[in-house]
């Protein structure tokens, strides 16, 4: 692709930032702690697009006490000569909504900024903000107050960045040639969440250096002391192979990449697959550094071409079973895939700026060509590869049937869509899903108190006797001939596998309940793999709650307090400890309470404690379940060895 020189006259301005302060939300997506991670996301891809454009080798990260972040690379440096609309070209680009470089296709060819929002919603959303950039050896600096500048663009002598920034900022300006350094401090009037995660940082730098390889990441946590640098060679195969840590791979990693150089919108894929196996699918997908985590036409195209060459191959060397048909889902099984587009950035089209999914038709055309023609030549090239794919593509057509089959026969039709409830669910009155919450309860004992102690007319209860199967490798037909299991599918009346339909869900609220104890963290674990792997949509929608019932019950006279973790109940004996007659209770299991204890401590809205169920790293949590639920024994003693000392009651 094609480069120019990086000047003032790339910049394009169409419109102030106002709108960005009003309404933070159509922007950034949210002003929580994603929408807070957002703002250094859209910084640290400014940096990354000059490493794609072949200008920079280097971005750092840092994490400051102050809760202030800060991003530099050592590309070339935003320009700073006068822009045509009369401002400094840094000033423009730092202050103007839809101000950019990206506009040009030129001098971005696979940028991931998108209209050129990313550093001035930043500077908008944040208290104060500073910039310096270094270019031909002068240092030019500019600050700003939520958005607006205090001063123009200046020229400033070396010994005197440590004015404006902090001394390790200022040195590692000192070092590079040229590049970008941004300094900010989110708005707490705007974020709800000021902290930023470290660990989740940590990944989106893991994410974006697998993408640009050969390029190197240093993450500091000035806040802690830790400090991370990430490094790949190996481009998405890497990532590939990463995302297989603690499975069985079946075929040798498919890999593809070309560019269609296009006059009026050039693009380059990459893809690459594996598949291995477990049941469930891992595919990631990116537009230029972007994580389309909600995929799009990329994602379709590659989706179309693996169905098409595996059924053309078929054909040609005559490969069937009567008795099975393939369909998408059969594909899906065990797939681990990255299906990467690049394309100019003035071209490429997201659902929103949050970029959760590609829209480009362009994208599905040319993915499906080049991973179609790719693949029929993988495939005919190691025929052994090619069998082992078939193998457990038709597989998993047999286990599909297989499945349908179960579900037809030990359960009436209709049954699992909530037709025909089960006999030991006590349902609430209202029949409103978003007005009501299902108790999954651990235990006869604990499902009796729970019955008698609850509102009836929002709360139902399920109660599950002892421990239940472990989904993280059983295939459907096991799963619905599992009583307990059975049960509940049947009550949240949505369904499961094919038929599964999130809008029947007769809950909103699905509440895990068990004893705070080993044996009920454990029933709670294989609760989680089991919506995880099986009931997602659910997990996703944030319907997944898991209750924190009381540790102790500690009374002095007619003074009642429940306490949920040690540390409150080492303070509350210390505030007690001078009085008699203090009694400490240590509740073994819910079943020790009775009907209007659990209400008080556990199910009353006005005071119960709810642990929301969410997935923040998909990838994370899919090799998480992965390794303390599937086969491979080395890799659960490793984490077990490493965290026991870690280990607490609270789940």
């Amino acid at each position: 692709m094609a480069k120019t020189d990086y000047t003032a006259d790339k910049i394009q301005v169409l419109e102030g930032l106002e709108p960005v302060r009003k309404r933070p939300g159509m922007y950034i997506g949210s002003t929580d702690s994603r929408g807070l991670h957002h703002l250094l996301v859209e910084i640290i891809d400014n940096s990354i697009d000059e490493a794609f454009a072949g200008h920079a080798d280097n971005v750092w990260v840092w994490l400051e006490e102050d809760g202030s972040a800060a991003v530099a690379d050592n590309g070339r440096g935003i320009p700073v000569e006068k822009h045509k609309s009369g401002a400094s070209a840094l000033e423009v680009a730092m202050t103007k909504l839809h101000a950019g470089a990206k506009f040009d296709s030129r001098a971005y060819q696979a940028s991931g900024g998108l209209h050129g929002i990313g550093a001035s919603a930043v500077n908008a959303l944040s208290i104060w903000l500073k910039v310096c950039v270094k270019r031909n050896n002068k240092y030019y600096v500019q600050e700003y107050k939520r958005g607006d500048p205090l001063y123009k663009v200046k020229e400033v002598k070396p010994n005197d960045l440590q004015k404006i920034f902090p001394e390790h900022m200022a040195a590692k300006l000192k070092k590079i040639p040229s590049g970008t350094l941004t300094l900010f401090m989110p708005d707490k009037k705007i974020f709800s969440e000021t902290d930023y995660n470290f660990r989740k940082i940590k990944d989106i730098l893991r994410e974006r250096a697998y993408l640009a390889a050969k390029i190197f990441f240093h993450l500091i946590d000035n806040r802690t002391g830790e400090k991370t640098n990430f490094y790949f060679d190996g481009g998405i195969k890497s990532l590939v192979k990463s995302l297989n840590a603690n499975k069985k791979a079946l075929n040798q990693i498919f890999y593809v990449k070309k560019e269609i150089p296009d006059k009026e919108l050039p693009i380059e894929i990459e893809a690459a697959m594996q598949y291995q196996d477990g049941f469930t699918e891992t595919i990631q997908s990116f537009a230029n550094v972007i994580n389309t985590k909600d995929g799009g036409t990329h994602l379709t195209g590659f989706r179309t071409a693996l169905s098409k060459s595996l059924k053309d191959y078929m054909a040609k060397h005559d490969i069937k079973d009567a008795k099975t048909t393939l369909t998408g889902d059969d594909l899906k099984e065990g797939l681990t895939a990255v299906v990467w587009v690049k394309m100019p950035a003035s071209e490429i089209q997201f659902e929103s700026q949050t970029k959760t999914k590609l829209n480009n038709m362009e994208a599905q055309s040319a993915v499906y060509s080049v991973v179609k023609q790719a693949l029929d030549i993988y495939l005919e090239e190691k025929p052994q590869e090619a069998k082992k794919i078939l193998e457990k593509v038709f597989l998993a057509a047999k286990a599909r049937l297989a499945a349908r089959a179960a579900r037809d026969a030990v359960v009436r039709k209709g049954a699992l869509e909530g037709i025909t409830l089960p006999g030991k669910l006590a349902d609430c009155q209202e029949s409103d899903p978003s007005k009501s919450e299902l108790y999954i309860v651990e235990g006869d004992s604990a499902g009796g108190s729970a019955k008698q102690g609850r509102d009836r007319k929002f709360q139902a209860i399920l109660p599950l006797g002892g421990k239940i199967l472990n989904t993280e490798r059983a295939r459907l037909d096991k799963i619905i001939q599992f009583e307990e299991l059975k049960a509940l599918i049947i009550a949240l009346g949505m369904g499961i596998g094919e038929t599964l339909k999130i809008e029947k869900l007769r809950y909103q609220r699905v509440i895990i309940m068990c004893d705070a104890d080993v044996d009920g963290e454990h029933i709670a674990t294989l609760l989680l793999t089991f919506f995880y792997r099986h009931l997602k949509p659910i997990v996703e929608s944030g319907y997944l709650y898991i209750a924190q019932p009381p540790l102790y019950k500690i009374q002095s006279g007619k003074e009642i307090t429940y306490v949920y973790n040690e540390e409150e109940k080492k303070e509350i004996v210390a505030k007690y400890k001078s009085k008699k007659n203090l009694n400490l209770q240590r509740y073994k299991g819910l079943g020790e309470m009775n009907p209007e204890q659990l209400w008080e401590t556990t199910m009353n809205p006005a005071g119960r404690l709810l642990k929301q169920v969410t997935i923040e790293d998909a990838t994370l949590a899919d090799q998480t379940f992965t390794m303390l639920m599937g086969e491979e024994v080395p890799p659960r003693r490793k984490f077990i060895q490493t965290h026991a000392k870690l280990a607490t009651l609270d789940i």
